[in-house]
C-alpha cells in the first residue's frame, strides 16, 4: 500500500508542472494582444495603459446619458491645438482633482476621483490619482497636448502618483513646482478639540 501512495504522489508531482506553463503561455498570450503600442517620449516601455472595465463602463454611460439629455446649445465648441500647457494638481486629504490647461489658464480637461467613480476614503487614494490622470490625459491628447509644467497644491496621498501618471501616460514634464498655500502666522487656529 505505501508502494502505490508513493507511485501515487509522484504522478501527481510529474502532471502539476506540465499543466502549469500551459497557463502562463496563455496569459502572456493574452496581456500581449491587449497591448497597443504608441509613439511617445515620456513613456519608457511604449504601451497603452487602459483603464479598469468598471470605469470603463461608467464613463460611457454617463456620456450615453449626457447624449439623450442634451438640450439646444446655441455656441459651439472650437476644438483648439494646444502643444504646451500647465497640469494642476490639488491633492487634498478627501479628493484629489487634475485640471489641464493651457499657457493662460483655459482649462482643456480636467477629472477629480469622484467623477471616476470613487467614493469615500477611496478617493484620496493614489491608485484613485493615476486613475483620473490618465481619464485628463486622454481627453487633452485630443488637443494635441504633448508637453506639461506642474503646478501641485495640497498634502493629500495622490501627489506623488498623479505626478507618474502623467508622465507614464505620455506627457512630457517640464517642471513641477509646490504651490500649497502656506500661512505667515495668518489666522487664529481653531481651538484644540476637547476628546
Amino acid at each position: 500500500m505505501t508502494e502505490e501512495k508513493k507511485q501515487d504522489k509522484k504522478d501527481v508531482k510529474i502532471l502539476v508542472p506540465a499543466a502549469k506553463p500551459a497557463k502562463q503561455e496563455e496569459k502572456i498570450q493574452s496581456i500581449a494582444e491587449m497591448a497597443e503600442p504608441i509613439i511617445s517620449v515620456g513613456n519608457p516601455l511604449n504601451m497603452v495603459e487602459e483603464l479598469p472595465e468598471e470605469i470603463r463602463k461608467k464613463l460611457e454611460k454617463r456620456k450615453e446619458d449626457r447624449e439623450t439629455n442634451k438640450k439646444k446649445r446655441y455656441k459651439k465648441k472650437v476644438d483648439k491645438k494646444v502643444s504646451v500647457g500647465v497640469a494642476h494638481v490639488k491633492a487634498t486629504y478627501n479628493n484629489t482633482i487634475v485640471a489641464l490647461t493651457d499657457l493662460s489658464g483655459n482649462v482643456i480637461s480636467w477629472a477629480s476621483a469622484g467623477m471616476a467613480g470613487f467614493k469615500g476614503p477611496k478617493k484620496s487614494t493614489p491608485y484613485a490619482a493615476q486613475i483620473i490622470t490618465r481619464i485628463a490625459v486622454e481627453k487633452a491628447k485630443k488637443c494635441g497636448l504633448t508637453e506639461v509644467s506642474v503646478m501641485v497644491k495640497g498634502v493629500g496621498t495622490g501627489r506623488e502618483s498623479a505626478i507618474r501618471a502623467l508622465n507614464v501616460n505620455g506627457l512630457i514634464i517640464t517642471s513641477i513646482k509646490d504651490i500649497t498655500p502656506i500661512p505667515h502666522n495668518g489666522c487664529r487656529p481653531k481651538k484644540p478639540r476637547r476628546v
